[in-house]
Order: structure tokens, then C-alpha cells, then sequence
């Protein structure tokens, strides 16, 4: 950062999943979660998740994009945010295909237009230990897990999958007939996700759409999420609830989740811009986290 005490940042979102994006591809900055939560404490900065890109360090790849939620913890995937880094690697030039390196692995990532970016998430993970999970369920179509008594459970048997992230896709009637900003953090910190997981209510619409709602690890309640829709898209499938392309609706709007026939999960979807903005380190230091 040459000691500069500012930074340049794009605000934009992907359904209304807030996002940050930050380049230090020419910089050795990094930050530390005490100054990720800072940034989205600020009313200019706000964010669901921040997307900084980082020098290559893979050959072929454009950049090592580290991912990180509002309360500063680091999240190894974020489908809305990653079709916002591929529109702003499609603004430097005539390209409209880039390869990303995050902690998942490497996504590619191709821009038709601002409101068509298709991001390959990768293969799912079903797996009782790489999802993870505190304990071995040899089946994670559904899981023991419920909320509310044991005899009239609230939300129970999810099904769990890592897109990245881990999440538990809980299968109900009417995804607003629950108080998900409730739950969620509770289930969010349950002993059985080691590493907290993101949560959803999925309602099966047709045999190609889903709604969903979600509350995000380390986030809340969003407006949308790229991997929880990737995550109720192939849960559905697996558990033949539709087939494995599907439209998945979420309060802030559609995306298209194809699990193609090679395991990967191909996600299509819009973003918009909002604004540019700088972050300010020396007013950071003065906000406590």
C-alpha cells in the first residue's frame, strides 16, 4: 500500500448480496480481520462480503482473491461476489473469460454482460468430513439436526454439502413461515459445523426452481447468496426433489444453477455497480471492533 492511508474500493452487489471489491494485485497489503470488520462498520463501506484481489499465484489465473464476511472471518466462496470480480476483469480490456484462484480452488468465470456472468463454482463436496461435520453421517441427503422439540421439531433433517463453504439446506413447506434471522445463529454455531456453516430454508416450487432463503456465516441474513443457491440446487437433485438444472429464487432475485454432467456447478447471474469509494485507514483506527 506505499503507506498510503487510503484505498480505493468499488460498492456494488450481486441480487443485493452488498460487495466489496478491493485490488492489491499491485500491492504486498493484506488485512487483518480486525480491519475487514472495520471496513464493513462503515456506513460507505458497508458489505455482506469483501473480494480482494491479490497478485496471481497460480500461472494462468489473473488473481488470488481472498474472501472475507463482514465480521472479519474468511470465507473460502462467495458466487455473487465472484461475478463482480469477473465484470470489473472484463472493464480492462476486450477478454470476457478470466480464471480466479480463491481458497476453493480455481473458478472460471465468463461475462457474457453486466447482467449475465457465469461463474463455475466447482465440484460439490458430500462428504460427512470435508463438508465439515463434528461427527460421520454416511448419508448428508438429511442429517439429525433439528430445532424445537424433539417430537414436533420447528426445522429438522437438512441436507449438508461444501460449495466452498459448508452449508445445511433445511427442506420446508414456506421459506417465510420461519424466523431464519433467529435460528440462523444458532444453527449457524452448532457443535456439529466446526467451522460454522451458512443456513438456509429451501422450498422446492417446480422440478427446475427453488426459493431459498439464507443466513450467511459470519454475514446474517442477506438478500442473496451464490453458494447457498449452488448448495440448495444440487441437495435438490441429489435428493431428486427437481432436476439438476433449476432457477433459484432469492429475495433479491433469480439465479440460474446447472450441475453439469462433469460434477461442476455453473451459476448465472447479474451484477450491478454502485460506486467508488475509499477507505480511510486512519478513521478505522478510531472504530472499535
Amino acid at each position: 500500500m506505499n503507506n498510503a492511508t487510503t484505498l480505493p474500493f468499488l460498492k456494488m452487489n450481486g441480487l443485493g448480496n452488498e460487495i466489496v471489491v478491493v485490488d492489491l494485485r499491485s500491492s504486498s497489503k493484506t488485512f487483518t480481520p480486525e480491519e475487514v470488520a472495520a471496513v464493513a462498520a462503515e456506513r460507505m463501506s458497508r458489505f455482506d462480503q469483501m473480494m480482494v484481489l491479490h497478485a496471481p499465484r497460480t500461472s494462468g489465473t489473473e488473481s488470488f482473491v481472498r474472501i472475507y464476511n463482514a465480521d472479519g472471518s474468511e470465507a473460502g466462496a462467495c458466487g455473487n461476489g465472484m461475478r463482480c470480480v469477473g465484470w470489473l476483469l472484463s472493464q480492462s480490456g476486450t477478454r470476457d473469460r478470466f480464471l480466479v484462484e480463491t481458497r476453493a480452488g480455481v473458478l472460471d468465470t465468463i461475462v457474457k454482460d453486466q447482467s449475465s456472468i457465469t461463474v463455475d463454482m466447482g465440484e460439490p463436496k458430500f462428504g460427512w468430513q470435508d463438508i465439515p461435520l463434528a461427527e460421520e453421517f454416511r448419508d448428508t441427503r438429511a442429517i439429525e439436526l433439528q430445532v424445537g422439540p424433539i417430537d414436533e421439531p420447528v426445522l429438522h433433517s437438512p441436507s449438508v454439502v461444501n460449495v466452498g463453504n459448508p452449508h445445511a439446506v433445511f427442506w420446508v413447506d414456506d421459506i417465510d413461515a420461519y424466523d431464519l434471522g433467529r435460528f440462523g445463529p444458532l444453527l449457524e454455531n452448532h457443535p456439529i459445523f466446526p467451522e460454522r456453516a451458512n443456513i438456509s430454508l429451501a422450498q422446492v416450487t417446480s422440478d427446475s426452481s427453488l426459493l431459498l432463503r439464507t443466513w450467511e456465516r459470519g454475514a446474517g441474513l442477506t438478500m442473496a447468496c451464490g453458494s447457498a443457491a449452488c448448495a440448495s440446487a444440487v441437495c435438490a437433485a441429489r435428493k431428486k426433489l427437481t432436476g439438476r438444472k433449476v432457477i433459484v429464487t432469492l429475495p433479491g432475485g433469480d439465479l440460474e444453477i446447472a450441475w453439469a454432467a462433469n460434477n461442476h456447478i455453473l451459476m448465472t447471474g447479474p451484477v450491478e455497480f454502485e460506486y467508488e469509494g475509499a477507505i480511510d485507514f486512519a478513521k478505522l483506527t478510531k472504530v472499535s471492533v
